[in-house]
């Protein structure tokens, strides 16, 4: 993706530190959103502005002038145009689009009258005025088609080698009642390497009925073949992978892995046995990582018997990961990879705290989730296609064995 570059001459530093905030604000982010969509042009274009390559497919027509509306006023951008093809943006696309959802659920809050003054106060802030009923409710019907649209869309991958799973909990105002939702999220690894949120979905709680339900959606629309799952040990995540997936070999995040042995350990002993297990989750092979473990136990067992229970207990489950080339083991040996993706969901329902309903979490989070998935998209790929064969032909034999013997011993429980 084109790097993208923002200066600012010595007067617009001086204007942007002393004048208005607001006013402030509204310029640096026309800056930046102008300078992105500069961006996207270049890369769409295979070259830079004067730039001689063979790289290049098209060449700049000037710009058009567009508005924006924001929640600090409305922004004039500068719309690249291009000679033969259409320049395509996101810019409008996914800032609109959040800034909707957003807007939409903090009315709703203030309408059914379930907001606080400060809440009230916001959205006077952000929409600088009120809203009517129909208002708010035209506003949801195009995002929550948007959203009903991407969430239930065919899938044009039948193979996600890797796929990782995780959920969210929201406070949400229910049947004059404060109720937590999961907000289930589903993330893949393509056969070319780049990742894509593959559905989201709110439920009750995480029970077996929702995950295998959020599964089968998954296989309906798509997606028959998985060679492993990440997720943390829900038990219904586990029984309904194994219900759905059956040959799929399950690694369970090293991070809660480790997270559940150290919580229950003593206080003294925790920052050491933290260095010892890094150790064995670094080994250069599932034999040294297996020589580790036994020294750990042996060493902690009269200490912390309890934590070196869970410790042989979901070792194995924990080292699946062990079977993929190094480069690929630190990547996907725990669900780090949706920390991003986890931190804006949290970040934008900090705002609202409490939600009114259910559907303003699919509508706010759905959004938001939609946005983020945009970049992975133009993101980086987590692996070459040339990989991909090799892990066919070594790896993905072996994930398969280990994913019979998982299974086995899910029946066996």
């Amino acid at each position: 993706m084109a790097q993208i570059n923002l200066t600012l001459t010595h007067e617009e530093v001086k204007q942007v530190l002393t004048g208005d905030r607001d006013e402030a604000m509204k310029f640096l982010l026309e800056r930046l959103l102008n300078e992105v969509m500069k961006a996207e042009s270049e890369e769409q274009l295979g070259a830079g502005k004067h730039e001689r390559t063979e790289e290049r497919q098209d060449y700049r027509n000037g710009t058009r002038e567009r508005e924006l509306n924001t929640r600090i006023g409305t922004l004039t951008l500068r719309v690249p145009r291009h000679r033969n093809e259409p320049f395509h943006t996101m810019v409008f696309e996914n800032y609109q689009r959040s800034e909707a959802s957003l807007i939409a659920t903090l009315v709703q809050m203030v309408i059914m009258g379930v907001s606080s003054r400060k809440v009230e106060k916001v959205v006077m802030t952000l929409c600088g005025t009120s809203f009517s009923k129909s208002t708010v409710s035209e506003l949801c019907k195009g995002l929550d088609k948007d959203i009903h649209l991407f969430k239930n869309r065919p899938l044009d991958i039948q193979e996600a080698p890797f796929l990782m799973l995780d959920a969210t909990y929201f406070q949400v105002r229910e049947d004059h009642r404060i109720r937590s939702k999961a907000f289930l999220i589903a993330l893949a690894f393509k056969p070319d390497g780049r990742r894509e949120v593959l559905g989201f979905d709110v439920f009750d709680a995480e029970e077996n009925y929702s995950w295998e339900t959020f599964l089968s959606g998954l296989k309906k629309r798509g997606l028959t073949d998985v060679k492993m799952v990440i997720s943390d040990a829900h038990k219904a995540i586990r029984k309904s992978v194994a219900a759905v997936y059956p040959e799929a070999a399950w690694q369970r995040c090293q991070t809660h892995f480790q997270r559940n042995i150290l919580d229950i350990g003593p206080n003294k002993y925790k920052a050491a046995l933290k260095i010892e297990l890094r150790r064995m989750f670094n080994a250069n092979s599932i034999d040294e990582a297996r020589q580790i473990k036994e020294e750990i136990i042996a060493e902690y067992e009269d200490a912390a018997e309890k934590a070196m229970d869970i410790l042989e207990a979901g070792f194995e489950e924990a080292m699946t990961v062990m079977c993929l080339p190094s480069n690929l083991q630190i990547k996907l040996r725990t669900t780090n990879l949706l920390e991003r993706l986890n931190r804006e969901l949290k970040r934008r329902s900090d705002v609202i705290q409490i939600f009114p309903n259910p559907d303003s979490v699919l509508r706010l989070m759905g959004a938001v989730t939609m946005e983020v998935n945009n970049g992975y998209m133009l993101g980086n790929r987590l692996y070459a296609e040339k990989t991909l064969d090799k892990l066919r032909s070594d790896a993905f034999p072996k994930l398969r064995r280990i994913a019979l013997k998982q299974l086995e011993l899910i029946k066996t429980a």
